[in-house]
């Protein structure tokens, strides 16, 4: 079996792993733990200058001594994927340590017929599950390496097809030693992103983003798979982790129209970040933003 470089390494985040954990313990540390572990997490995936600090805010609520299986759903950039694909790897390189895929879990969602298989270079290239990578490993060094991961490349998946993985997925959210980790970032910007929404009466355009990322959010905070598909038809905002975030939000719905034995389930942001605040329609921006989902 091969193992996966940490190709975005030196360039994406440093690839000098003591300095890169001192970097991943200073973002941690400032954040606070929330009173219940999370089951899944909501993360950005841009470079760790840019949103790093606000990742920490997810990773924080990652409990090392529960969790023993991470999901990691990260949308696909550069492949042409209509469904999902699972990784041919068995360890993923990080400047922390390798990871090891559960490739027990992999053959199960095979055995399903509705997963493809990454191409090593496909694997390579893409940055939104790599980037979830050093954060996992910083997290779970208690675990010791007792733990495996999950990683899903998730393409442009159709509303019923959001749905038809969800229903895949539920039965291991259900598992409380099972974390998902859901790779987005939220609203890209301007003119060399194609996307110049601008709504005047929410104050400059920087404002105007953060209103209409929170519309979203406000949707995944209230867990609502029809309402957020209807936003998305409606604004259009390029949240590139718009199809992980849909089957994350149906694995839910899943579980909620099941047998239900009482299941609490709460999602909320605790941490919104754009790149730049733009003030004129020449200047392009990026919004990160960190959830935490309990059950």
């Amino acid at each position: 079996m091969t193992t996966r470089r940490a190709s975005h390494a030196n360039s994406w985040y440093s690839g000098n792993g003591q300095q890169l954990d001192r970097e991943l313990s200073a973002w941690l540390a400032s954040t606070t733990p929330i009173s219940t572990p999370a089951r899944a997490v909501i993360c950005p995936h841009a470079g760790y200058s840019y949103s790093g600090s606000t990742a920490a805010h997810s990773f924080r609520q990652i409990d090392p001594n529960t969790v023993r299986t991470i999901f990691i759903l990260g949308p696909s950039h550069h492949v042409r994927l209509s469904g999902c694909a699972v990784s041919q790897c068995s360890k993923y390189q990080t400047p922390l340590g390798d990871l090891t895929i559960d490739r027990e879990i992999t053959r199960e969602l095979m055995e399903t017929g509705k997963f493809e298989v990454m191409t090593l270079e496909a694997d390579e290239d893409e940055h939104s599950i790599e980037m979830q990578l050093p954060y996992i490993a910083k997290v779970m060094q208690p675990a010791g390496g007792n733990f495996t991961i999950v990683p899903v490349m998730v393409g442009s998946l159709s509303t019923s097809s959001e749905a038809k993985y969800g229903k895949i997925f539920a039965k291991y959210l259900k598992d409380p030693s099972v974390c998902f980790v859901i790779s987005s970032d939220f609203c890209h910007w301007g003119d060399r992103f194609n996307y110049t929404h601008y709504d005047s009466s929410a104050g400059e355009i920087h404002q105007s983003i953060k209103a209409l990322d929170h519309a979203g959010m406000d949707l995944i905070e209230r867990l609502d798979a029809p309402g957020f598909t209807h936003y998305l038809k409606q604004f259009g905002n390029t949240i590139c982790g718009r199809h992980p975030i849909g089957v994350f939000l149906n694995m839910v719905a899943e579980i909620r129209g099941g047998v239900t034995n009482g299941h609490r389930m709460d999602l909320k942001f605790l941490k919104y970040a754009q790149s730049s605040q733009v003030k004129s329609t020449r200047e392009s921006s990026v919004s990160y933003a960190s959830a935490a989902f309990v059950m």
